[in-house]
């Protein structure tokens, strides 16, 4: 087991790291669409939330020379599936063509008040 870190992606709120490396697989913890700049969340919305939290996953990612396409696994956490639509279309932008398994949960809340929150498993080559 290896731990994963990468100043690109926002610092863990807790006790706990970025991304773990073990098994042949990435396991990369939840990430809100928080801007590593600022420290805050880069939007109001959260296909906004969804777009940045995504880009910070390509960033711990990119620490092991991965991307998106080699992600077999996501979770993700809404607040509200009111926004299960626009989440969708950030989601499906990002990923284009390749459609890693995934599911989709509500939750009460999340920290900092984030709309969303998403988590993946990615496949070591």
């Amino acid at each position: 087991m290896e731990l994963v870190t990468t100043p690109a992606a926002p610092a863990a709120l807790g006790p706990y790291s970025q991304a773990i490396k073990s098994g042949g697989f990435l396991f990369c913890s939840g990430q809100l669409g928080i801007d590593p700049a600022t420290g805050k969340l880069a939007s109001g919305d959260a296909a906004g939330q969804a777009r940045q939290a995504l880009k910070n996953i390509s960033a711990v990612l990119a620490e092991e020379c991965l991307g998106l396409s080699d992600v077999v696994k996501t979770t993700i956490f809404l607040t509200s599936l009111d926004d299960f639509t626009a989440v969708n279309e950030t989601y499906e932008d990002c990923f284009r063509t390749h459609k890693p398994a995934r599911s989709t949960v509500a939750v009460a809340a999340l920290p900092l008040t984030a709309k969303i929150e998403i988590e993946c498993i990615a496949e070591l080559d």
